[in-house]
């Protein structure tokens, strides 16, 4: 996530529930992107240490773990600089031009100046912030995943730049036979059935088979895995999107929450302003006075109902509302209760991170290590390849 102040519902509900989910299922690396703030904020820093903090802390309180997955801060790995570099250098100017969001985001922040190699490089960043730990997924919304396909294509170019070592075939040949007899046979079938149908069954069957091979070496197995395909060694394996079940949170005005449309409410928000907040919110337009049926459809507060209430009190809104029964201030009461009883845990959780923020450094500090030590391994493949390795 890029650093830009308190993060709110929409943040919680659309990302960091599944992320917290996640975290329990596979190795998690989750960062603050401070440098990608810089792509559209180049112009004013000062409020970027601060927003990093702030968005760990909102993380933390979320229920992400620093025991259960890797949190820290872009900047503290430099080798993404490096990483972002080399990609740059064999990735096609075109690619970059033609991304939906170059010229949406060019429009939309109209009073920025984004005509910067910066902004205009940001998605090969991207690429290399996701190549760097060779993920094998990436969750992301729908509207994201033509990212992670510009990613999968720099990826693959790369591989096809420097992927060919000397006496690549010969080293797959003794690969194979390291597999047994049954396997390697297996093995070659199912390549000679992808090869020459394109079918993809065969290809994820001989990628499980490469998978569940224990006697072969990391190096062979990446041999293995290029030489279905045709490639070659896969230095940086082409990731895939993870796509991020579809979130429902609504603004106060029914639109997307967001804080540039002022219709957010904050993880760690005051009750008071919370209860301010929903008590003040649009209704149903219909409904001018009391005694007037609604449609809770037609209704901004219904959306936080699908997502706060139970089925019971949804049955009781819907009852109400339709028949006039219930006023539009009662409502919201469920919701009020609802929201500020979410973000007591969210306070609560995050008050020692606050009162102690060295606690903070140090969860950075050691999950940026820990990042650090895998980036350091995948640029020393990175170099090899392309012959940077010097001795």
């Amino acid at each position: 996530m890029r650093p830009t102040g308190p993060l709110h519902l929409g943040h919680y509900h659309g990302v960091l529930k599944n992320w917290v989910k996640l975290q329990h299922e596979y190795e998690c690396f989750f960062f603050v992107a401070d440098w990608h703030a810089l792509t559209t904020n180049y112009d004013d820093t000062s409020k970027v240490e601060e927003y990093v903090w702030d968005t760990v802390i909102d993380w933390l309180a979320a229920g992400i773990s620093p025991s259960a997955s890797n949190i820290f801060v872009q900047s503290k790995v430099p080798e993404h600089a490096e990483l972002h570099l080399l990609l740059s250098m064999t990735t096609p100017l075109g690619w970059l031009e033609r991304v939906p969001t170059y010229k949406e985001q060019q429009e939309k922040l109209n009073n920025k100046d984004l005509a910067t190699y910066g902004f205009l490089g940001y998605p090969v960043m991207q690429s290399a912030d996701i190549l760097m730990y060779k993920a094998g997924n990436v969750p992301v919304g729908a509207d994201q995943v033509p990212h992670v396909e510009m990613t999968r294509e720099i990826a693959r170019r790369f591989n096809h730049f420097y992927g060919k070592e000397p006496g690549f075939e010969e080293k797959v040949e003794l690969a194979i036979k390291k597999m047994g007899k049954k396997n390697a046979k297996l093995y070659k079938s199912l390549r000679k059935k992808f090869q020459e149908t394109g079918d993809q069954e065969a290809l994820e069957t001989a990628r499980a088979l490469v998978e569940a091979q224990g006697s072969v070496s990391l190096n062979d197995r990446e041999r293995l895995y290029g030489y279905l395909d045709g490639a070659g060694k896969i230095i940086l394996p082409e990731p895939q999107a993870l796509l991020t079940p579809v979130s429902k949170m609504p603004g106060l005005d029914g639109q997307k929450m967001s804080k540039s449309y002022g219709n957010a409410i904050s993880m760690r928000e005051s009750k008071e302003s919370v209860e301010k907040k929903i008590r003040t919110m649009p209704t149903d337009t219909k409904r001018v006075r009391l005694t007037d049926p609604g449609n809770p459809e037609d209704c901004p507060v219904w959306e936080f109902h699908k997502i706060y209430s139970s089925e019971e009190v949804k049955d009781w809104v819907q009852k109400g509302c339709t028949s006039a029964g219930i006023g539009c201030l009662e409502c919201k009461g469920p919701v009020i209760d609802a929201v500020c009883a979410e973000q007591q845990v969210f306070v609560e959780r995050a008050k020692e991170y606050q009162e102690s923020p060295e606690i903070v450094r140090n969860i950075v500090s050691e999950g940026s290590e820990r990042a650090r030590d895998v980036a350091r391994e995948t640029m020393d493949d990175v170099r090899s390849a392309m012959g940077l390795a010097y001795k």
